[in-house]
């Protein structure tokens, strides 16, 4: 009789503790233990991340930057800085690829690694120990890190180790260790879903365990199965190394509500252009773009088309345009609009013989080459002068997640 050793994986979890807030204190020393938000300055702002001297106050990622300030009036609020957030994750993102052969990076502050197979040669929990030692010795920055047998009880782990501390939970434990936690630390279990289950009785993960999975299914659907696994521990969910972009948007909320057509059309103009450039500059193509609205009520509106396959200016453009003239029906004042261009594939654009011209391809080969060598700022169409914080500052092909996802819920 063969006998077959099973090997146990080993997933851990890394989340750069209130990142953007341990950047700016990186910055500047004066913000060490002073209560600090961080994200859209104005009331319509929203907060990026704040610091743990402001939780006591009810503020959390997310809320409005008018109500954190009521909450906390004596914080420090700064606008914050892309770029300077994607310089340091990707100090961190060299120190885990130099050192880890798989992982995931999930957001600008959070990482996935297999150490599978590692204790037979080092030890996970010590292997993973002196990783976050070293990226608290070269960067600076706080990180906490859990370690389990799963993606999911090992993000889990983190969230209970945190602030800037380790937890690591042993295989054949992990529904031990979940059991006593209210359902909301359960990642995918958002404020609607946890306002469902409280309805139904449902605060603490035992809860769920002790269920019959049917019950889950029946009540949430296929997201009732989901939770379920999780909760109890068997969920697995695969390592991605590399995050393949099928699309790509970008979006902006106005000062004040306008029916400023000019500054609707320059704003709307200057992201096609600037979605348009990011497209050539990794040799891609779209064949779907949108343009959303959103109206001061709230209310949002989209609309999409399907077009050939392109990464023109002169093509999208007027598409772009003609998109949002034919969505503005309502005539109310508007709150939001964004772009998006999706379908994308790998290819370089192709010339259409009756349209353009060689005067009209040495013209994008020269813009182009003048925002690679001086910023994507640098040069635009006079149509999109005096458009606002229009620009991406990385690579949205590079396979590092946006900016954006910074401190998001899985």
């Amino acid at each position: 009789m063969e006998f077959v050793l099973m090997k146990t994986e080993s997933i851990l979890h890394l989340d750069l503790d209130t990142f953007f807030v341990s950047c700016e204190r990186l910055t500047d020393s004066k913000l060490l233990k002073r209560p600090l938000l961080v994200g859209g300055i104005g009331d319509r702002g929203v907060v990026a991340a704040c610091s743990y001297e402001t939780r006591k106050f009810g503020v959390h990622s997310g809320m409005s930057m008018k109500l954190a300030r009521q909450l906390c009036p004596e914080a420090t609020v700064i606008k914050g800085d892309s770029s300077t957030y994607t310089k340091h994750s990707q100090l961190v993102t060299e120190i885990i690829k130099e050192r880890v052969p798989v992982f995931e990076k999930a957001s600008i502050d959070e990482f996935y690694a297999d150490l599978t197979g590692m204790d037979q040669f080092f030890g996970t929990y010590k292997f993973a120990t002196e990783l976050r030692n070293t990226i608290i010795k070269e960067t600076g920055l706080p990180i906490s890190f859990g370690l389990s047998s799963n993606k999911i009880v090992s993000k889990v782990a983190t969230g209970e180790a945190k602030p800037n501390n380790q937890m690591r939970v042993d295989t054949g434990l992990e529904k031990q260790f979940l059991a006593p936690l209210s359902i909301q630390k359960i990642p995918s279990v958002g404020t609607k879903t946890y306002q469902t289950l409280r309805n139904l009785g449902i605060t603490k993960v035992h809860i769920v365990q002790e269920m019959p999975l049917e019950m889950m299914v029946s009540a949430l659907g296929k997201h009732g199965q989901t939770i379920w696994r999780r909760a109890n521990g068997i969920d697995r969910p695969p390592l991605i190394p590399f995050h393949e972009r099928k699309s790509i948007s970008t979006e902006r909320t106005f000062t004040k509500d306008t029916t400023n057509m000019v500054q609707l059309r320059t704003t709307i103009t200057a992201m096609a252009e600037n979605l348009a450039y990011q497209l050539r500059r990794a040799d891609k193509l779209t064949a779907c773009i949108a343009v959303r609205v959103r109206y001061s009520d709230f209310q949002t509106y989209s609309k999409q088309i399907k077009i050939p396959y392109t990464s023109a200016d002169h093509i999208l453009i007027p598409k772009i345009v003609e998109l949002f003239e034919r969505l503005y029906e309502r005539r109310l004042l508007i709150r939001l609009v964004g772009v998006k261009f999706s379908d994308i594939v790998t290819g370089n654009y192709q010339i259409n013989l009756f349209d353009d011209t060689e005067e009209m391809l040495s013209l994008y080969n020269a813009m182009d080459h003048i925002r690679k060598k001086y910023g994507e700022k640098s040069i635009m169409r006079a149509t999109s002068m005096g458009a606002k914080t229009i620009g991406r500052f990385h690579n949205p092909f590079s396979g590092e997640p946006p900016t954006i996802l910074a401190h998001r819920k899985q």
